[in-house]
């Protein structure tokens, strides 16, 4: 079969080669704007494949569809198409809470039916593509069917054959810490197995993301290479057997890529979010974005215990010194970890002794939520699980009922475990463990049932070491951040741990998944024993604009707040919610810059982050309102600044007038950032 770009769009496009000859049938469409096209036909083999141009260039070669199961089962060859149906839709629908308020949801789409031969089983499926401008998704639907009533399925066989040559950035998938990795950077062909969001940009300049939406009661897919630039999805394993078990009828996830000219094409897109379900929880309106402080970083810095004895964290009388604080300064909630029994033993990948509703003998949890309502501010609770998902379903529901009544808002749930070291009850069998993955189709199904669970009590979760975002948050908007990639934790325990390139590489990897919980605002700029961030002063703040969550942290010791005045004042002022983002500029991996627009006022702020190579932008203020004057207030590197050294410190400030068409040139350290907040002048 010719592999030129030419011969690969007449191959699927006209279905007038010998290939589309020998195949009974093949179908196409379009995306709204026709740049984007997708083809489905069946080989000589009558193996299902599927292949996407874009602008009359090939961009997936023919590409194999289909199952593997455990039970005898051939869902690879054997299949024809039986017909196909049509539809487009075109909609705009309203966040409760996001990086925009409005969403607009507009593409074509083609269902594929499929039937395998008598000699085969007579097995049915179907293959539904939704295209977008901006991306393509797709998905198998197994209808109801007498041949087939359970599939328990070893792996899936979706093949992504990229035709041109390129970069990735990825993360190795299903390795020990999960996805807490360092970024690597190499050519396309010289990936091995990634976790997605996994993002490319070609030769020419195109932008890719390969991705999935609405993972449930699923494996999550890692992304395999097979051979040359030839990937496959292959399923996080099951201790149980089988990497998904599912009764007919059900729909996959998604299989969802992200395609864009450039950069902010990629980050503007909000492919995932719309293939989602509508919200099924109704009314949020009780979870207010936020900013909030905790009783954390003196933990992960060694400073304090989890466990009890003489340097435990969570203590009353700590807990009420936080709450005086965020009372002070504006902040909502104080997060408190270590409240609960349970920490004393080997915690980590166990998880058999947390209580999610008795105290430890030196905290009072009524006495401090009912201090905290006194001052207007609410506490986040906290649930780590040390990776025994059995212990905590078996008290989730008073859990939950304890924080409710208690009027805990939000819930920080944790997994702290190896990848593979998650204890699930084994089928029907309480008494009968099986280890699991963090992202199999087993915790997949308990983070749902906590998000459910929490809904029902009007708790928020905000869910640490979870299975990836796919876009949930639209269908449970009470699922409101995650972890889910190396955060700031990291330059606790080294210097320049996390480097200086690490956080302008999420914002177009792991943040095209949806809202993380980095917890920026380390002041200080170092860890423990004075270990030294890749940060300025100015980046810390960069970092509130570049990594979005409708939950922010300050994570600082207060102290470190409270000796940063001015940087305390941006902190306390900069939302959590938003009505419009942009990125008006920024390289994978070197440079983010976005511009944000209050939901709740008429402010605008700008800002972000920067790697290891000192640059000057010039940020173009066009968003703004015409005929409006704005008082911009600039927070920026000061000169000479670099992550390096002690000048990591340095600040400036500045304040000038500004107006739509108007440019600020903003000077980026090495490891540096800035932020802007621009307020329509009186």
């Amino acid at each position: 079969m010719a592999r030129s770009l030419a011969s690969l769009a007449v191959l699927l496009l006209t279905a007038t080669s010998a290939y589309a000859q020998t195949a009974p049938a093949s179908y196409s469409a379009t995306s709204p704007d026709g740049t984007i096209a997708i083809a489905v036909t069946t080989d000589s083999d009558h193996r299902v494949r599927y292949a996407i141009t874009r602008k009359g260039k090939a961009l997936i070669a023919p590409s194999l569809m289909g199952f593997i199961l455990t039970d005898g089962v051939n869902m690879v060859r054997g299949w024809d198409i039986t017909g196909a149906e049509t539809a487009k839709g075109d909609d705009t629908w309203e966040q409760p809470w996001g990086e925009r308020r409005y969403v607009r949801d507009h593409y074509n789409e083609i269902t594929v039916h499929l039937r395998q031969s008598k000699e085969q089983g007579e097995r049915m499926m179907d293959v539904h593509f939704r295209i977008f401008d901006n991306g393509v998704g797709f998905r198998y639907e197994l209808p109801k069917q007498a041949a087939m009533t359970t599939m328990r399925i070893a792996d899936e066989v979706t093949e992504f054959d990229i035709v041109p040559k390129g970069t990735a950035w990825w993360i190795a998938g299903g390795e020990w810490n999960r996805y807490e990795q360092v970024y690597q950077k190499t050519p396309i062909e010289a990936v091995s197995t990634a976790h997605t969001p996994i993002t490319m940009r070609l030769e020419d300049g195109t932008h890719l993301s390969f991705h999935e939406a609405a993972l449930v009661d699923y494996s999550a897919m890692w992304f395999k290479r097979a051979d040359g630039q030839k990937f496959r999805t292959t399923l996080a394993p099951s201790g149980q057997g089988p990497r998904v078990v599912r009764d007919l009828p059900f729909n996959t996830p998604w299989r969802t890529i992200r395609i864009a000219d450039d950069a902010a094409g990629l980050v503007e897109n909000d492919l995932e979010l719309n293939l989602n379900e509508p919200n099924k929880i109704g009314d949020v309106s009780w979870f207010k974005p936020q900013k909030y402080i905790g009783i954390w970083w003196g933990m992960i810095r060694g400073d304090w215990t989890w466990a009890e004895g003489p340097k435990h964290g969570a203590t009353t009388e700590r807990a009420k010194q936080y709450i005086d604080f965020a009372a002070k300064n504006g902040f909502s909630s104080v997060l408190i970890e270590g409240w609960d029994k349970g920490w004393n033993g080997n915690w980590l990948g166990t998880g058999g002794d947390f209580s999610f509703t008795k105290s430890a003998n030196d905290f009072d949890l009524e006495a401090v939520t009912a201090y905290g309502h006194k001052k207007g501010v609410n506490i986040i609770g906290h649930h780590e699980t040390g990776g025994n998902i059995a212990n905590y379903e078996a008290q989730l529901e008073d859990a939950m009922k304890l924080y409710n009544r208690l009027g805990v808002p939000a819930v920080k749930t944790g997994y702290v475990a190896d990848a593979g070291g998650i204890q699930a009850p084994c089928g029907n069998d309480p008494a009968k463990i099986c280890m699991e993955y963090h992202d199999g189709q087993r915790q997949v199904q308990h983070h749902l049932r906590v998000v459910q669970v929490a809904a029902k009590y009007h708790i928020a979760v905000n869910a640490h070491e979870p299975v990836k975002d796919t876009g949930l948050r639209r269908t449970y908007p009470n699922w409101i951040a995650r972890e889910g990639a190396r955060g700031m934790e990291y330059n606790a325990w080294g210097a320049f741990a996390n480097g200086p390139s690490h956080e302008p590489t999420l914002v177009y990897t792991r943040m095209l998944s949806g809202p993380m919980d980095f917890t920026p605002g380390i002041l200080s700029l170092e860890g423990a024993n004075h270990a030294p961030l890749a940060s300025t002063l100015a980046k810390q703040l960069g970092l509130y604009l570049a990594l979005y969550s409708p939950i922010q942290m300050a994570a600082d010791f207060i102290e470190s707040l409270e000796a940063h005045p001015k940087e305390l004042a941006f902190i306390r002022q900069v939302p959590a919610d938003w009505a419009q983002s942009h990125l008006i500029a920024g390289a994978v991996g070197e440079y983010a810059i976005f511009a944000r627009a209050d939901r709740n006022s008429p402010d605008w702020y700008v800002g972000g982050v920067n790697d290891a190579t000192a640059r000057d932008v010039d940020l173009k203020l066009d968003f703004l309102d015409a005929g409006k004057t704005y008082t911009a207030t600039i927070y920026k590197d000061g000169e000479g600044a670099t992550y390096l050294t002690e000048a990591r410190h340095r600040i400036a400030y500045e304040t000038r007038k500004v107006a739509k068409g108007d440019a600020i040139k903003l000077w980026l350290a090495p490891g540096g950032g800035g932020a802007i907040r621009l307020t329509p002048a009186k």
